[in-house]
């Protein structure tokens, strides 16, 4: 089975439909109750509120969702290689120890019961390569769909924007792609950024070494719902994926 790759969010996917990015638009709600989502203007509508009133009479003759636990994983990626100091740090690759540790935080995951559906990870080289290793661990992680986010990168050294920027992102992606019907999403990412977030999101202190899984959860029929209702600091961490830990 091959890994399902939808595309690379920023503006690197060009779909058919007149595109307004949430990046630019981020008061606008449209196509789905997510907040700051990119909204996608069928060919022929010259409006936003043609959308917005064709949105709401669906949603009018669908029964209401009940409210389930939404799982975020936190990843930090794996050790990288210094080996050769002309590669940009964007484009360095795992070390031998950094793949080692992500085939067994793998299994930790999988043992756990964490199992993603959807993925959007940094585009680093050694985010990527993380990802990869994991995924041939645990097949389950084939059938996610993964997007790799530019932003993932930069966003790691801009001190308190990293929550905010992962609910945005993690928003998008789930009303472009698959709605809530995705219950689990794992964000793969750097320090100090992915520290900061889950710091923020849970209200606790949590350090991330690397190559380790913050495991938080949250719970709203949505996952705009989810945000809303635990806010920052009120994400309830069930544990931290360690080398040396037993979950």
């Amino acid at each position: 089975m091959s890994c399902k790759i939808i595309g690379v969010l920023e503006g690197t996917i060009t779909p058919p439909e007149k595109i307004l990015d949430w990046e630019d638009n981020k008061s606008l709600h449209v196509g789905c109750s997510c907040p700051r989502s990119r909204v996608l203007l069928p060919a022929g509508c010259s409006s936003l509120a043609t959308v917005t009133a064709t949105v709401t009479d669906e949603d009018s003759h669908q029964a209401p969702s009940k409210s389930v636990a939404r799982r975020l994983i936190l990843l930090r990626h794996a050790k990288s290689s210094w080996d050769n100091p002309s590669l940009r740090d964007h484009d360095r690759p795992l070390s031998k120890d950094g793949k080692d540790d992500a085939a067994a935080v793998a299994q930790k995951l999988q043992l756990s019961g964490w199992i993603p559906q959807l993925i959007l990870s940094s585009d680093a080289t050694r985010s990527r390569e993380t990802l990869k290793i994991i995924q041939e661990q645990v097949p389950d992680l084939l059938d996610a769909d993964v997007h790799f986010i530019s932003s993932f990168y930069s966003i790691a050294s801009m001190d308190g924007q990293t929550a905010e920027h992962l609910q945005q992102a993690i928003q998008q992606a789930v009303c472009r792609y698959s709605c809530d019907e995705i219950h689990t999403v794992m964000c793969v990412g750097h320090n100090r950024a992915w520290e900061e977030a889950a710091s923020m999101f849970t209200g606790a202190s949590v350090e991330l070494q690397t190559c380790n899984a913050a495991l938080l959860e949250a719970t709203g029929k949505s996952w705009e719902q989810a945000f809303l209702l635990a806010g920052l600091g009120r994400w309830k961490l069930q544990g931290v994926v360690k080398l040396d830990n037993k979950l």
